[in-house]
């Protein structure tokens, strides 16, 4: 089947677009990527409808969320068209739209999470069959909601026959275990660019740490880090899953710039090795997906904690900036064939679950 996939993340810095190939279980060819980034004042509108959402005990429609759904929902569409063509494919060649819309809020401790966007709209508008809403099924179960890709992570690593974790580093990060006859394990590990983006944005005035010169100039202050290391989050068993917002660059205030990239980037580099620690069984290979990747001194840094190298998942001919869109791509595909795309490994769900509502486009 042909199926697009959709991402948008928590570092609001636009929408990941991949069309793939795929049979929802192990094959997947990636035939065409793009990435569409945000606007400065789509950025704000979502930042802003984000922080009014984490104030709210539960979803509930006000006008700067209905706002910002519609915004979602029309740069995703444009996002779609411009994929199209790009591949030089019809709509009508595909089978399915893979749409995570845009995480406002992540809650499952309250029973719920908050993915913005009209997936039935992005079906009628395309004239795919889109799948949308593909974590609170999982949530409704009793689930975290999260991670989800474990999924896709085990179709592409299951080749290597081996004991490998994929590490997906985006605004918060994943990890996912692949081991030959095992049950998946895969969970939050705690921020991954997060935190990094905010110190820069907030203390520089710029999006991010660009290629970690930053942080790479600073010194780690090592009681801020042990103090930020010292959280229930991290002695918790996993399935676990967290909000963007658990974590904030609070205690590294005071530090300068450089010190302040330094010691948050080492502080996810430190999480990381802590999650290694609680996996059933130790990897012999850490790669790596997302745009921390990017980041020389992150991933120097996770070398350093965990005494793996630190491999972007490109070295294996994938392409760590579509891995999530294509996960999306693929989880719609299991859906449509009832297939599990969480498991009781990965999210905590009492049993293996088909997740996700299917929009099918509506005749004019």
């Amino acid at each position: 089947m042909l199926a697009i996939g959709l991402m948008s993340g928590t570092s609001l810095d636009g929408i990941d677009a991949a069309l793939i190939e795929t049979d929802g279980e192990r094959a997947a060819r990636l035939v065409a990527f793009r990435g569409e980034p945000y606007s400065d004042q789509a950025r704000a509108q979502l930042a802003a409808a984000t922080q009014l959402a984490l104030g709210f005990q539960r979803p509930r429609a006000s006008p700067p969320i209905v706002a910002a759904a519609d915004l979602i929902t029309r740069t995703h569409t444009l996002a779609v068209q411009k994929l199209l063509r790009d591949a030089g494919v019809t709509a009508g060649e595909v089978d399915a739209i893979g749409f995570h819309g845009q995480t406002v809020a992540h809650r499952p401790d309250r029973g719920w999470t908050w993915q913005i966007g009209d997936g039935q709209t992005l079906a009628d508008v395309t004239g795919i069959t889109t799948v949308g809403d593909f974590r609170s099924a999982d949530v409704a179960a009793g689930g975290q909601g999260a991670p989800l890709l474990p999924v896709y992570h085990a179709a592409r690593a299951a080749a290597f026959g081996d004991v490998v974790a994929v590490l997906n580093l985006g605004g918060v990060a994943n990890i996912t275990l692949v081991a030959d006859g095992a049950p998946l394990a895969a969970f939050d590990t705690g921020p991954a660019n997060g935190l990094i983006d905010s110190w820069m944005e907030q203390e520089a005035g710029e999006r991010f740490d660009r290629d970690g010169a930053t942080a790479a100039a600073g010194r780690v202050d090592e009681s801020v880090l042990g103090a930020m290391l010292d959280h229930p989050f991290f002695d918790a068993p996993y399935p676990k899953s967290l909000d963007r917002s658990d974590f904030t660059i609070q205690p590294a205030r005071g530090l300068s710039l450089a010190d302040g990239a330094a010691t948050l980037t080492a502080f996810t580099a430190a999480s990381v090795a802590v999650a290694l620690r609680l996996l059933p069984r130790a990897p012999r290979r850490l790669l790596v997906g997302g745009g921390g990747r990017l980041n020389p001194t992150l991933m120097r840094m996770i070398a350093e904690q965990t005494g793996l190298p630190a491999e972007p998942v490109d070295v294996l001919g994938w392409n760590g900036d579509s891995l999530e869109a294509e996960g999306f791509a693929f989880m719609a595909v299991r859906t449509l064939r009832g297939l599990p795309i969480s498991f009781p490994g990965t999210t905590g769900a009492p049993r293996p679950l088909c997740g996700g509502t299917v929009f099918r486009p509506r005749l004019r």
